[in-house]
């Protein structure tokens, strides 16, 4: 049973984390004024973070804050990140429930 707890709280701080600093990597790029539909480092340290299970936070930190909408390689490939991502959290607490 403490097995069992630890590991979910584990997952649940890992997604929150991966999400905070998704959040904040989209912000800090939209305060330093960072725009343009190139393909850029910056656009690949945030499919990155999205592939780590930050899609959603990144996603809607995009709209809240109006930034890169326009650049389509994130705006198609972050909602498809969101479902994977979905999937692999709703598989990792399904796993977690199996071990014990």
């Amino acid at each position: 049973m403490r097995g069992t707890l630890l590991l979910y709280v584990l997952l649940a701080v890992y997604i929150l984390a991966v999400n905070f600093y998704c959040f904040r990597l989209v912000k800090g790029q939209a305060d330093a004024g960072e725009e343009g539909d190139a393909l850029r480092r910056e656009d690949m340290r945030l499919l990155l973070g999205a592939a780590l299970g930050g899609a959603l936070a990144e996603f809607i930190a995009m709209l809240v804050l109006r930034f890169r909408q326009k650049n389509l390689l994130l705006m198609i490939a972050l909602p498809l990140l969101i479902v994977l991502n979905g999937y692999c959290f709703y598989l990792g607490f399904r796993g977690i429930t199996g071990l014990f």
